[in-house]
């Protein structure tokens, strides 16, 4: 009779990713109303230590509307229960939240309102491969002032400063980490719980 009991599972048994079954969704990019003249995209690439890109890691975005609040479309994620479809994201409301995969070559991609000046950022909340815990960081327009931006040095604000890509167009590069490979890590944010 063997009295040892099996070893525990180590992190890289127990984490995914899973994300691509039932996190994603259609439409999860869009967060302003279709067609709205405003629609501003942030676009970029999910990157890891050594530089590469991530191809399974899953973002999730909030923001608060260009009025100021911050409660999103109420409704917006409901899924039906027959056929598991999200309901209520019909593209005429600003919803507030999106969530997106990253594609084989590590690229997301979300459409939304230019932030407001009260909340003048995009929150992302990262889940990616390798991570034990997902990562929280924001994403700024150029030009645009706030005190956490006030309080970093001028090279790590720059990480979270997205750059102008072409018309209402802006790129946003998420670096895991920094090995000493030409780019710097991303700023990310400690919540306390």
């Amino acid at each position: 009779m063997n009295t040892q009991e099996p070893p525990a599972p180590t992190p890289a048994q127990t984490i995914g990713p899973f994300y691509g079954y039932a996190l994603p969704f259609t439409g999860g990019g869009d967060l302003a109303p279709a067609g709205h003249p405003d629609a501003v995209t942030f676009h970029g690439l999910v990157r890891d230590g050594q530089g590469q890109p991530v191809p399974d890691a899953l973002l999730e975005f909030w923001q608060a509307a260009p009025g100021g609040s911050r409660a999103g479309a109420p409704g917006s994620l409901r899924r039906d229960p027959v056929t598991g479809a999200v309901l209520g994201r019909h593209g005429l409301d600003f919803t507030g939240f999106g969530r997106v995969p990253t594609d084989a070559d590590g690229h997301w991609a979300v459409r939304t309102l230019p932030p407001p000046a009260q909340a003048p950022y995009l929150s992302v909340c990262l889940f990616a491969r390798g991570l034990l815990h997902h990562l929280y960081t924001r994403i700024y327009l150029p030009g645009q002032d706030d005190p956490l931006l006030a309080g970093l040095p001028a090279r790590r604000r720059a990480t979270l400063v997205a750059t102008a890509d072409g018309d209402r167009v802006y790129r946003f590069d998420i670096r895991i980490q920094d090995a000493n490979q030409g780019g710097e890590e991303t700023v990310f944010l400690d919540f306390a719980q």
